[in-house]
């Protein structure tokens, strides 16, 4: 299974060591664009190619990424997108009261969250999500 990876240019550190995760876990594939192209690239094209192949997303939720218009349309995408159908992830990066929630999707606010983080904000809690996308499959 493919998982696009959606988060704010910020957050490049937690998605890698996010995608470092699951590359761990047998049968998901993650989907970076930011990571997956190089310097001279269509990167609109990478992204809107790596949406329509991928099966799941999971939307990494920080203050920088409510504010980002990239991550606002990936959820979109895959709000309306049949091959999403039930595994848009919404996980959680440091604090949670710190992302203003008027500006996540409300459909996004009411799915189930996830942290990626435990007390020590290094090793990603990446179980609990992966179940979520397969359990979806």
């Amino acid at each position: 299974m493919k998982v696009f990876l959606s988060y704010a240019h910020d957050d490049a550190d937690h998605a890698m060591r996010m995608g470092e995760a699951h590359a761990k876990i047998g049968g998901l594939e993650i989907a970076d664009p930011e990571r997956d192209h190089f310097p001279g690239d269509n990167w609109a094209g990478a992204v809107a190619r790596a949406l329509e192949e991928s099966n799941a997303m999971v939307v990494l939720l920080t203050p920088a990424a409510v504010s980002s218009q990239n991550v606002k349309l990936n959820m979109e995408y895959a709000l309306g997108a049949e091959n999403y159908n039930n595994r848009l992830i919404p996980v959680v990066v440091g604090d949670e009261d710190a992302i203003p929630s008027d500006k996540i999707p409300w459909i996004v606010r009411d799915m189930p969250r996830y942290k990626l983080y435990d007390s020590d904000n290094v090793t990603p809690k990446i179980e609990p999500i992966a179940k979520a996308i397969l359990r979806n499959t």
